[in-house]
């Protein structure tokens, strides 16, 4: 069940919808009816339920830039909307870009598909991508939990991800405005945001620990330390403190890096070139996926 779980977001989005029938396909004319139709740009509009917030400049760019030499490759998915209009369900990227570089139509295949399923739909293409920071994956998950009333089991099912991380993510929502900015300007990662949480019912204590994780650009670790020393003042006295050791950026930026790509925390202790690289994981499913990343047999 577990490898079942962690190789759903590599099996495309209706494997992903097992409990819903397929979404049925407008009605076109003959001779369109099989594949994607050429639909005027004009007659579509954003979706509504889209879950990231903020776009990489520099990769729609990119995006414009082959879809000008190139056309599109991958049709958009579509959904009608009033008056003849169309819906963005999944391809707002290629969209954008369309836009972009002055294109009048775009391929893309129509199908009826409920507010539920454009949301689970939009929230998928874009894990599947790694497309949303720590906060914009909590407000998705938070808003299919008070929308549509799923339960966090349901929402696992749906994203592959487990029960304990949707828990986590919408933990997020808790962190003031500061840590949640932080970490959607990646200047925090999930692991800061979820060791912030321990200082949840000290207001004070957890502004104070978060603009000092940022301006001394503490580890997880670090961050981890202060927390400690936060909760328990006296205890931290008793011990001989440990200065704190300024992260290299470039040593930093890997950490990240390495962090984004094998979802569990990641320690570089790096001295003049050399030193080591410390995975930390929490559960078997977590020793898996890294062994499966670092290519062990």
């Amino acid at each position: 069940m577990i490898n079942d779980k962690r190789k759903a977001l590599g099996r495309g989005l209706d494997s992903l919808l097992p409990s819903r029938p397929a979404a049925t396909p407008i009605t076109m004319p003959a001779t369109q009816a099989a594949g994607s139709h050429e639909i005027a740009i004009d007659q579509i509009d954003a979706n509504p339920y889209q879950t990231r917030g903020r776009i990489n400049e520099a990769a729609l760019e990119e995006l414009a830039n082959s879809i000008q030499a190139s056309g599109v490759v991958q049709p958009v998915v579509l959904r009608p909307a009033a008056n003849g209009r169309f819906q963005i369900v999944a391809g707002e990227r290629r969209w954008l870009a369309s836009k972009r570089v002055g294109r009048t139509t775009i391929p893309a295949v129509v199908r009826q598909i409920s507010n539920e399923q454009a949301m689970e739909i939009t929230i998928i293409e874009n894990l599947q991508r790694e497309d949303l920071n720590p906060v914009e994956q909590a407000r998705a998950f938070e808003r299919l939990s008070r929308e549509f009333g799923m339960t966090q089991e349901q929402i696992a099912a749906r994203t592959g991800k487990d029960r304990a991380s949707i828990a986590n993510f919408i933990r997020l929502l808790k962190l003031p405005e500061l840590v949640q900015s932080a970490m959607e300007e990646s200047v925090l990662s999930f692991g800061h945001g979820k060791v912030l949480l321990g200082l949840a019912g000290f207001p004070e204590h957890l502004e104070r620990a978060a603009r000092e994780a940022i301006e001394k650009q503490l580890s997880v670790r670090q961050t981890e330390e202060l927390v400690s020393r936060l909760l328990n003042p006296q205890g931290a006295e008793q011990k001989q403190e440990k200065p704190v050791r300024l992260i290299d950026p470039n040593v930093r930026e890997a950490q990240r890096s390495l962090e984004g790509a094998l979802g569990v925390k990641v320690e570089i202790q790096d001295r003049k070139g050399k030193g080591k690289i410390i995975l930390k994981y929490g559960s078997l499913e977590d020793f898996d996926r890294i062994v499966e990343a670092l290519g062990a047999k």
